[in-house]
């Protein structure tokens, strides 16, 4: 685990996605979306049929994926999506589906 300098400008960001978010290629194209933001952090499905996903990245990156998990890919149909801004000093290099 790489640790995050003591000054950094990294936004770390919880989310829970809830809808039509299963069965439709949300994971896919949130690890895609991610790359193409330069953002590190995780996605999955949870049991209840949400998807969680973890982001971190300067704000504005952040800021920009938020507004797209709104809308999600075409398929999906997103219903609420919900962020609690997280403390940490893990630094996530890369975004990956897990």
């Amino acid at each position: 685990m790489k640790q995050l300098p003591v000054q950094h400008s990294v936004e770390t960001l919880s989310t829970i996605v809830r809808g039509r978010v299963q069965g439709v290629g949300f994971r896919a194209a949130t690890v895609r979306h991610a790359h193409q933001l330069k953002l590190g952090g995780w996605v999955r499905n949870t049991d209840d049929g949400d998807v969680q996903a973890l982001f971190q990245g300067p704000h504005d990156a952040v800021d920009r994926m938020l507004s797209w998990l709104v809308q999600g890919p075409p398929g999906a149909r997103v219903d609420e999506v919900s962020t609690e801004e997280i403390q940490t000093d893990r630094h996530y290099d890369r975004f990956e589906q897990i």
